[in-house]
């Protein structure tokens, strides 16, 4: 050992100091990156050299080197965004993307997503969001998750209706008006509303019942459409067509007891137009008979028209739906979030990418909840680097710079006096 051993003491202090300098510019150039996680830099001392002397073995230290790089996964806060394809995580859990010409999966905790031009959800980069799609059924598919994409030029097909129903009171005050009369229904019924329901070509026709009391605690319903809407074979002589009647009973609390549901008694509809003729509809009477006005409380059909994508919504849950122009909704993915038994352990694939090692483990996957995370629309989850925390270990690491090159500049003083024994 000598003078010149210590030279690469101090050298190894410029070495390790250096770096750490490029991990705190790192970070601080990140500050506003999203979903960046910080990194910190430690430290470990050098022992190679061994000292004997009367007393025993002593141990000389050979500097210091940098032991890991470790990434603080703690939580960043949240920003607030415009777009509804932004999202956050709260929790442990990372986003699933994957290159379109690649098997590999990467996790990220940016969630600033778009749709690219042919329905994939996607990162600035293009790498494509993964989630479990649903099927015609409803139900989630099994198997691993892929590539989220929505048909943005797909079209729902027009569904008829199978079912009305209504939620009405009906003033028990009313007077007997019965027996009711199809060729005279407004003299002959004491109440009437109107619903739309639709083919199997996505047509609307408008239905009406006639409510006519018959008694003190009964009622007759009796349904019917404009004949010229059916085909000739089943539409009546008159101006309107019955394809639907009952009778409602009421108890004396003016509760419906009896004839809540009823069906077309005309068989199929046949419609003029061509439509589908094995429509049959069926009738839900949600009524009530209380001394108060008669009125429509609120009334529903589960058909509806054709219509096309006109918006990508994405829920608190991390269902991805597709809104249609008639209004209906249908789910198409769910995204998926991976967590990791260590994510210290993950390797930085650059663009704000993890790559699962050996050390982070294999990656646990499952939906938003507790124990893969919350997922936040309308947000970005912020850097969670504290510039004032790296602007003091800047000055640390500066300082620890400046201490190892004096020790440096010190031995080559040493040195020199050491030649200048020999003048």
């Amino acid at each position: 050992m000598g003078l010149s051993s210590s030279l690469y003491t101090g050298i190894s202090g410029l070495q390790s100091n250096s770096e750490a300098m490029s991990v705190i510019g790192n970070n601080i150039s990140n500050s506003n990156t999203v979903g960046f996680k910080s990194s910190s830099t430690l430290f470990s001392d050098l022992l190679s050299a061994s000292i004997s002397s009367a007393s025993g073995s002593s141990q000389v230290g050979r500097g210091t080197e940098i032991s890991t790089v470790k990434t603080a996964f703690s939580q960043g806060t949240f920003q607030t965004t415009s777009s509804g394809t932004d999202l956050a995580i709260e929790g442990d859990g990372f986003f699933m993307v994957s290159a379109s010409d690649s098997s590999e999966v990467l996790y990220t905790r940016n969630g600033a997503f778009s749709f690219d031009a042919s329905g994939y959800l996607v990162n600035a980069e293009g790498y494509r969001v993964q989630g479990k799609s649903y099927n015609a059924d409803g139900t989630l598919s099994s198997g691993d998750p892929t590539d989220i994409q929505v048909d943005i030029n797909s079209q729902i097909p027009a569904k008829m209706t199978e079912e009305v129903s209504l939620a009405t009171n009906l003033n028990s005050g009313s007077e007997v008006v019965g027996p009711f009369d199809l060729t005279d229904p407004t003299n002959t019924s004491n109440y009437s509303t109107s619903t739309q329901v639709y083919d199997a070509l996505g047509n609307t026709h408008l239905v009406t019942t006639y409510f006519t009391k018959t008694s003190d605690q009964n009622w007759e319903w009796h349904t019917a459409i404009d004949s010229s809407d059916l085909d000739a074979s089943v539409a009546g002589s008159g101006d309107l067509t019955e394809i639907g009647s009952g009778t409602l009973t009421f108890d004396s609390s003016g509760n419906l007891l009896t004839g809540g549901t009823g069906i077309t008694n005309a068989g199929a509809l046949m419609w003029s137009n061509g439509a589908d003729s094995s429509q049959q509809i069926s009738f839900d009477f949600q009524t009530t008979q209380y001394a108060s006005s008669s009125v429509v409380i609120s009334q529903t059909q589960d058909g509806y028209a054709p219509g096309e994508v006109v918006d990508i919504e994405i829920t608190q849950e991390g269902e991805v739906l597709a809104n249609y122009s008639n209004g209906e909704s249908i789910s198409v993915a769910m995204i998926t979030l991976a967590t990791f038994s260590n994510p210290e352990g993950l390797s930085k694939a650059g663009g704000s990418l993890y790559a699962a090692t050996a050390s982070s483990g294999q990656a646990r996957v499952g939906t938003a909840g507790a124990s893969q995370g919350s997922i936040f629309t309308n947000s970005l989850e912020q850097s969670n680097v504290d510039l004032a925390r790296e602007f003091v270990d800047m000055i640390t690491v500066q300082n620890g710079y400046s201490a190892n090159s004096r020790v440096i500049t010190t031995i080559d003083e040493m040195l020199q006096e050491l030649i200048n024994l020999k003048r």
